[in-house]
């Protein structure tokens, strides 16, 4: 597959575009100099649509629609799970997480851990996430990004790499969150007209003259395998989805640590203009991540009759790309680019504000008091300038290493699910206890998460067959156990400075309603296809 003039004309005019509007809203107000409250986080000063179409525009790459389709051709419907119960934690993220960040002023996770436990546990887990965004998160975006673009446009692999990474960078570099967060809307409604494109068509082939709605009869009855959302004990791949345990088990320790305390994600809601603001931006993102399946994982699944004999399911998505029409491939090429780049380049932007604001920023303030430094300004410049070098470094890392990490890879998608499960119940102990018990200590803090990643690695020696999601389900619960007995062992080394003092979790009627209207599209869902 190879695209014609017209796709690439369509291409073009998208990536020039996307980057000039980018550069627009970047742009500073006359005499005025950008500062770190800018740069990272948009002057705090997000509509609640930027902030709703940003958290799907960041969550929303080739990692999920490469990966994830590439899951539903080899599982099925099942793996939609990891999109509806989002919309679930994203309303208990608006209500019970964001009114304690924002009336904290939090701007970094690892900034609250400091102001909550102590300085310790700030800098090993900015180190920490820094790894893992780097090295996991970064790589697989850009190296699943590459196998698209290379199966639709022919290019060369590495080629494709490299552009992706580069475009990403200088996309964000100039304005920062800001330039992410304001032009993620035409990302997001780019995303998802490309991907309605796609699941039409792919079922239109599938239905000949009965058109979309015979399509997906014949898909549920050509592939009733396929369409199975809770897994029994005995199907192949219940060690990935195993049954009951998606909803009430380990699947909700992945999501609360994703959604409510993951940098790259919930950055968005921090620079947010108002609580209010914020709540409305996680609700509109949780009605557009009910809709997510049909469009990443529905095409998977009807590669299993189009496509039946690929050699790796992440072929799925691209495959479905080839029956698109001369110019519509061009758009819909034009979508699977907006969300690699959107992607890439807030994973880039929280990159460089964990390192500049957890690591440099911290380093540089005690340099400062210990000089008697007060050149505010200066030190500002400084901070936006150590962020674009950050940001460089970052993605030059994860192209030099995105191959030998992720090129032998059947199933990206499981594969990076499962590795983030080794941290990802540590890093909800601390954070849940953080925020709700304030008997916590650091020495607590810290046991829990190690105590994740040790017992990760012990389960997954001892029973490598055990699935994963049970796993993290297990350890969190130990994890859970040991940081509450050392902090019940110890007494608090450090004074918490996070406040409760007017947090309210009172949310608005229409937050409520919105709120209700998505657990009965769930609720409905599941009654559907259980």
């Amino acid at each position: 597959m190879s695209l014609s003039n017209i796709d690439l004309v369509v291409v073009i005019v998208y990536a020039i575009g996307i980057f000039g509007l980018a550069q627009w809203v970047s742009r500073d107000k006359a005499g005025a100099t950008k500062d770190s409250s800018d740069y990272f986080l948009a002057s705090k000063n997000l509509p609640w649509w930027a902030i709703g179409a940003s958290l799907i525009a960041a969550n929303i790459s080739a990692e999920q629609i490469v990966g994830m389709s590439g899951s539903g051709y080899a599982i099925g419907l099942a793996i939609a799970s990891y999109e509806w119960m989002a919309a679930l934690t994203l309303l208990i993220v608006g209500k019970f997480f964001l009114p304690i960040f924002l009336r904290n002023e939090i701007y970094t996770m690892p900034q609250f851990l400091e102001q909550r436990f102590g300085p310790t546990i700030r800098t090993v887990m900015a180190v920490f996430w820094l790894i893992l965004y780097v090295f996991v998160n970064l790589t697989s975006i850009i190296w699943l990004g590459s196998i698209a673009v290379t199966q639709v446009a022919g290019v060369n692999q590495d080629v494709a790499l490299i552009g992706l990474g580069a475009f990403a960078l200088l996309y964000q570099l100039r304005g920062g969150l800001k330039a992410v967060a304001l032009t993620d809307i035409v990302q997001v409604t780019l995303l998802v007209l490309g991907g309605l494109v796609v699941a039409y068509l792919t079922l239109s082939k599938i239905g000949g003259d009965g058109g979309v709605l015979a399509g997906f009869h014949e898909l549920t009855r050509r592939a009733p395998d396929h369409f199975d959302m809770i897994l029994s004990p005995d199907n192949p791949h219940y060690k990935d989805l195993p049954g009951i345990a998606v909803l009430v088990g380990g699947m909700w320790i992945a999501n609360l640590s994703y959604w409510g305390f993951n940098q790259y994600i919930i950055q968005r809601a921090l620079a947010a203009k108002s609580l209010a603001e914020a709540q409305r931006g996680v609700v509109f993102a949780g009605f557009l991540k009910l809709l997510m399946p049909v469009v990443i994982v529905l095409p998977g699944i009807a590669a299993v009759v189009l496509a039946p004999n690929l050699a790796k399911p992440d072929q799925a998505y691209p495959t479905m790309m080839a029956l698109l029409p001369t110019g519509l491939l061009g758009l819909v090429f034009a979508a699977l680019i907006a969300a690699i780049i959107a992607s890439t380049a807030s994973k880039i932007n929280s990159i460089a504000t964990i390192f500049t604001l957890d690591i440099y920023a911290k380093f540089k303030g005690v340099q400062r008091r210990a000089e008697g430094g007060a050149d505010k300004a200066g030190h500002e410049r400084q901070l936006v300038l150590v962020g674009r070098i950050a940001a460089g470094v970052a993605i030059v890392l994860a192209m030099l290493t995105a191959r030998p990490l992720l090129g032998n890879l059947d199933q990206a998608f499981q594969y990076i699910q499962e590795f983030s499960g080794f941290v990802t119940p540590g890093i909800t102990v601390i954070f849940l206890l953080g925020l709700f018990w304030p008997r916590a200590t650091e020495a607590g803090a810290l046991v829990g998460a190690v105590a994740s990643v040790v017992l990760s690695c012990v389960l997954w020696w001892l029973l490598p067959d055990f699935p994963f999601m049970n796993r993290m389900g297990v350890v969190f619960l130990a994890s859970l156990a040991l940081a509450v007995i050392v902090s019940l062992a110890g007494t608090p080394t450090h004074s918490s400075l996070i406040t409760m003092q007017g947090v309210s979790f009172r949310t608005t009627a229409g937050f409520n309603i919105a709120a209700a209207v998505i657990v009965l599209i769930l609720i409905g869902l599941y009654a559907t296809w259980w």
